[in-house]
């Protein structure tokens, strides 16, 4: 997942709001009744089957878990997008699972309902079936995963087809994967042209594989509109139009964290590099005058 989706607002919150005072929501994770307390994949099917389009958005910590489960999100990512956002990495590429690990861990406590989904890295599970079913069995047992995600199209549904017999739910990814931007030769629009029909195939086999859902990251929405009503199983847009069952955003880009020019698909919904350097400075300059810490921060 690049830190580069959504079609339009599913909310706005007022600066300085807290959770109870969110405008209403369609309902329990926006629309999602889960059978039990915890999202699972069956609930995500049944969202498919009811035509109730649902958020996605990563986390990469305990406390925005917290945050995002509490706003009712009923799927949070723990996207190797953390190479960049956490760790400083200039691509997903060199983020490795030691390093993503602990991430999981965290989100997995700090998040009681929703359905946590564990990115695994280049280099992780391209290999064989039985790399990647030792690499997601890791995220699932030391990670507390309920489920993970994999890139690629053909060239990983012997890994696909492995996890998911052994009981691992799998998440697929097609069109732009981060993983492999060094031979698109950047973050390239995908599935144009012939390319479209490779994609088409590649969705369909990954549902033949056992694929519970896939993410489409920048491909042309009329492309993303023919896959979503080929397949069964959910598809979640990033950058891939308003015609997708879900749809996913980084976090830190929708918050307004991500420095540069956001990609075209990022709607931003706070400004919080904003907040917290006015919060930081302010902080600071109580420092030097002396009003921090005043008589009341301090103990008797």
């Amino acid at each position: 997942m690049s830190v580069h989706p959504s079609s339009g607002p599913l909310f706005t919150v007022p600066l300085g709001a807290s959770v109870h005072e969110l405008p209403q929501r369609p309902g329990p994770f926006f629309g999602i009744m889960p059978a039990g307390p915890r999202v699972t994949i069956r609930d995500l099917a049944a969202a498919k089957t009811a035509h109730v389009t649902w958020p996605m958005i990563t986390a990469y910590d305990a406390l925005t878990a917290r945050v995002f489960d509490e706003a009712g999100i009923p799927v949070i990512l723990v996207g190797d997008s953390a190479a960049m956002v956490v760790y400083g990495y200039d691509s997903t590429i060199p983020v490795t699972v030691d390093e993503l690990l602990p991430l999981v861990r965290g989100v997995s406590r700090g998040a009681t309902r929703s359905l946590i989904v564990g990115d695994l890295p280049f280099g992780s599970y391209q290999a064989s079936p039985a790399q990647a079913l030792d690499t997601a069995a890791r995220f699932m047992k030391e990670g507390g995963a309920h489920a993970v995600k994999v890139e690629g199209g053909a060239s990983v549904l012997p890994q696909v087809e492995a996890m998911v017999a052994a009981g691992i739910p799998v998440m697929g990814h097609l069109g732009l994967t981060p993983q492999s931007v060094n031979q698109f030769g950047g973050y390239r629009v995908q599935g144009r042209g012939e390319a479209g029909q490779v994609l088409v195939n590649d969705a369909k086999a990954l549902e033949a594989a056992g694929a519970f859902a896939i993410v489409l990251e920048v491909v042309p929405a009329d492309l993303a509109r023919e896959v979503t009503a080929a397949l069964s199983i959910p598809t979640i847009g990033i950058g891939a139009g308003a015609e997708c069952d879900a749809q996913v955003l980084v976090w830190q880009d929708l918050a307004g964290l991500t420095p540069g020019r956001p990609a075209k698909f990022v709607r931003q919904y706070a400004n919080l590099t904003g907040v917290l350097t006015d919060a930081v400075s302010a902080w600071g300059a109580d420092v030097v005058s002396g009003a921090y810490p005043s008589e009341e921060n301090s103990y008797s």
